[in-house]
């Protein structure tokens, strides 16, 4: 089968992690990194995650970079946009020491080689928490880069997130995609496949890192299923 596109969930999809322990560690490797600016993991985790309720309650009205740092600006003071230089430094740099907390693949990169045969485009529709950088560190642990997609969402190209629909909405609308022609991999069934499933996407679970329902109605398999059942199509 022929798609309009292929849409990739990246944490836990085309790059295997534990999402809580990436998480923690990630959070502990930004604190030390910002300490110098007067920011404490005490003050700065929680500022963190009003951000990111900020940016999933986003209703499509500013993008959600603006979202973030308006709450985290309210957090900390204006001093905190000053400030943003020095966090996108550290998703270019010091973010790559989280590659340990993931577990890297190589049938990764050969997915999606193989879903460029298999659709007009492929993307990474990932959580649009992060800047841009941080999802150029992330791909290139797999051997990827974001000029191999043909849009990878981040929080400055996205004004929704998941579980949103309007997430999914905003990608197809972006290239005018008929979301029955389409197809959405991931491994969370709240965010990945039930929102997808609910505009019309085709819906594959993988499920080496699943979180939430394994029994889910849509195709599922590990990402080596995945790949044969991409190769069949």
């Amino acid at each position: 089968m022929k798609y309009e596109a292929i849409l990739f969930d990246l944490d836990g999809t085309l790059l295997p992690m534990d999402n809580d322990k990436f998480t923690k560690g990630y959070f502990s490797l930004l604190a030390k990194a910002v300490a110098h600016l007067g920011y404490t993991p005490d003050t700065l985790i929680p500022a963190m995650w009003q951000g990111v309720k900020a940016m999933v309650m986003n209703d499509g009205a500013t993008p959600n970079s603006e979202a973030f740092w308006k709450v985290f600006s309210s957090i900390f003071g204006q001093k905190a946009y000053d400030d943003i230089p020095v966090f996108d430094e550290f998703y270019k740099n010091g973010f790559h020491k989280a590659k340990e907390l993931t577990v890297p693949t190589e049938l990764s990169k050969q997915i999606v080689d193989e879903a460029h045969k298999k659709a007009e485009r492929v993307i990474v529709a990932t959580n649009p928490f992060f800047p841009k950088a941080a999802l150029d560190s992330r791909l290139s642990w797999i051997g990827l880069k974001t000029d191999d997609f043909d849009l990878v969402t981040d929080y400055d190209n996205s004004s929704f997130c998941k579980p949103n629909p309007n997430y999914y909405k905003e990608i197809l609308e972006k290239f005018s995609l008929n979301a029955e022609n389409c197809l959405m991999v991931g491994n969370n069934s709240e965010e990945d496949i039930i929102p997808a499933k609910k505009i019309g996407l085709n819906t594959y679970l993988v499920t080496d890192w699943l979180i939430g329902d394994e029994n889910i109605n849509c195709e599922k398999g590990s990402l080596k299923d995945f790949y044969d059942f991409l190769k069949r199509g």
